[in-house]
């Protein structure tokens, strides 16, 4: 088999467990496409796999990184096909690994990311500050009606960069919007998930033993190099709660994990190439196997 496997779904599936296990049993390499796993020392909150945990296996993408950099979509597409398709010409496996729903489709389909220009970025910003977002998005709705619908009004990010992409290119946004099925590779995917009670409980018993672990040590060591600087990287879910030094931290960011879970599943489930697994399964490494072999 020298083809492309995908292995994603909602966080705390056991995604990079089984990428190591199929990366074993394929002779593969597995690509990181979890965006805050691409941050160098940001380890206990991500549930990053230690060396041994790899055990052996090479991992591409991850701790590329400094905290204070700002992760882009579109350079993280250039460096992981790159890595994807130097694999594949080494006759091995690349099994791409994550959570982070537009990274992993800017590797597998053919998506566009249009460029930016800073001064129209800091036009629109300041028009946004000044006479508000609502005014900005009734625009985007002239423009773009597609982009509008998709964009919240409340979504200052997204409905700034909506208008800088029509007028740097002429062209609508939703034109470069992502959507499934414009595929880049021969690729399977493969989707893990659990039973929504057995997934919360999970995620909460996964950040108490984030915290036990030194979590909040993680964060001052960080915060001590630029991480509360850092846009990306700040916003991680349990760096986030720690740096804004929200009341009983732990119990915050395990309720917003689990309303990040929802999202994840809304965004994988429009995929329809996706072959899913109940990952408490106890036959899932075979199982997947042997779906991969059809």
């Amino acid at each position: 088999m020298n083809r492309l496997v995908a292995v994603i779904g909602p966080t705390g599936t056991g995604k990079s467990d089984l990428g190591v296990e199929l990366a074993r049993r394929l002779g593969g390499e597995v690509v990181n496409a979890d965006a805050m796993q691409l941050y160098r020392g940001m380890d206990i909150g991500t549930a990053k796999l230690t060396e041994d945990e790899r055990g052996g296996v090479p991992h591409h993408q991850l701790d590329v990184l400094d905290v204070t950099e700002t992760a882009s979509v579109a350079a993280y597409q250039r460096h992981a096909r790159a890595d994807v398709e130097a694999v594949l010409a080494a006759g091995r496996v690349p099994i791409l690994v994550g959570g982070s729903g537009l990274y992993v489709q800017a590797v597998l389909d053919d998506l566009e990311f249009p460029g930016t220009d800073p001064r129209v970025r800091a036009r629109l910003e300041a028009e946004a500050a000044e006479v508000g977002l609502h005014v900005l998005h009734q625009r985007l709705s002239r423009l773009d009606p597609a982009a509008a619908a998709a964009v919240l009004p409340t979504n200052g990010r997204r409905i700034v960069r909506a208008l800088e992409v029509i007028e740097l290119t002429g062209r609508p946004f939703s034109a470069t919007m992502p959507r499934p099925g414009a595929p880049r590779y021969d690729a399977a995917l493969v989707g893990l998930d659990r039973e929504t009670g057995e997934l919360d409980r999970r995620i909460d018993q996964r950040v108490t033993r984030m915290f036990d672990a030194g979590l909040v040590e993680e964060v001052r060591r960080l915060e001590a190099v630029g991480l509360r600087e850092g846009r990306t990287a700040s916003r991680a879910l349990g760096y986030q709660q720690i740096l804004e030094d929200v009341d009983d931290a732990a119990a915050v960011t395990a309720q917003a994990t689990r309303r990040f879970v929802r999202r994840q599943r809304s965004w994988f489930r429009r995929d329809k190439r996706i072959t899913w697994f109940d990952a408490a399964r106890p036959d899932l490494t075979a199982s997947v196997l042997a779906e991969l072999k059809r």
